[in-house]
């Protein structure tokens, strides 16, 4: 890769330290909020809740600033490496140890995501696009979206409404990934430019309503079933607009393909595998000596 996937890789990686971070600090305080009390007025009681919330915020700066001299395609899959920090840091603060199992998989993700990422190659692709490129794939994300939100609402249990609403905030982050790359494009025409363009506020809605989702998914049911839809639903739609919207392509043929079709299943594999063992961990925080699953 030449120097700028380089430098976006960098900054992903950063990100996704502080993504790792504010994550395991907002999925204790709202696993920790009973179900009969109101959410989010017990969330900014929170000062758990607010650290996290700041993670969050200085990653999503340098998951900008690598989207910025980077594709979505490079940047977002090295978001996933959150969950190789987030790991031994909700070890290290619950008194859990990671088994072999837990370490395996987070190898295997580790090694697929440089395969991916040398073998795929992936190109840049344009930073914008016009609105009627993105009406026809954007309107089959958000169409999934309300059908997962619909769904939940209806009466089923924790655990699949907790996987369904986490999968609708993972999308709507996808969303905002995409979009992002977009109105970064702007940045250098000025704030009117910026402000004045459809992509900036359909960013903001899709944000604060992944995040609103988001604890909702934590406070509807078991991390076990969230985290891994939102930790899967994100890249995948924020690659799937990256190809469909903005022009992204792997530079990939003949075996390479299968090679990175492997990959790419490792990664969600082993994603949900570590999703659902960091749930295991943030949920039994409070046991003596929880194990990683």
């Amino acid at each position: 890769m030449s120097g700028t996937p380089l430098l976006a890789v960098a900054f992903a990686l950063i990100g996704a330290l502080l993504f790792a971070c504010g994550s395991v600090a907002q999925q204790s305080a709202a696993a920790g909020v009973a179900e009969d009390e109101a959410l989010l007025a017990e969330l900014v009681r929170s000062k758990r809740w607010w650290a996290g919330l700041l993670g969050d915020g200085g990653g999503y700066v340098f998951q900008a600033i690598a989207l910025g001299v980077g594709s979505v395609l490079v940047v977002q899959p090295l978001i996933v490496a959150s969950l190789l920090f987030a790991l031994p840091l909700s070890a290290r603060f619950s008194g859990a140890r990671m088994t072999a199992r837990t370490w395996a998989m987070a190898l295997a993700l580790a090694g697929a995501l440089v395969v991916f990422l040398i073998v795929g190659n992936p190109t840049e692709g344009h930073n914008s696009a016009a609105i009627a490129d993105w009406l026809i794939p954007l309107a089959g994300v958000l169409g999934l979206v309300a059908a997962a939100v619909a769904t939940a609402m209806t009466r089923i249990g924790p655990g699949p409404r907790a996987l369904l609403l986490g999968f609708a905030s993972g999308a709507l982050y996808g969303v905002a990934v995409a979009l992002t790359k977009s109105v970064i494009d702007l940045l250098h025409l000025g704030p009117a430019a910026v402000l004045g363009n459809w992509t900036t506020w359909a960013l903001v809605a899709a944000g604060l309503t992944g995040f609103y989702l988001q604890q909702r998914a934590f406070h509807a049911g078991p991390l076990s079933a969230s985290l891994p839809a939102i930790t899967i639903a994100e890249p995948l739609v924020a690659a799937f607009l990256g190809f469909a919207v903005l022009g992204e392509r792997l530079r990939v043929q003949g075996p390479g393909i299968a090679l990175i079709a492997v990959a790419v299943l490792v990664m969600v594999v082993t994603t949900v595998g570590l999703s659902r063992s960091q749930a295991d961990v943030t949920t039994h925080a409070q046991s003596s000596q929880p194990v990683l699953s």
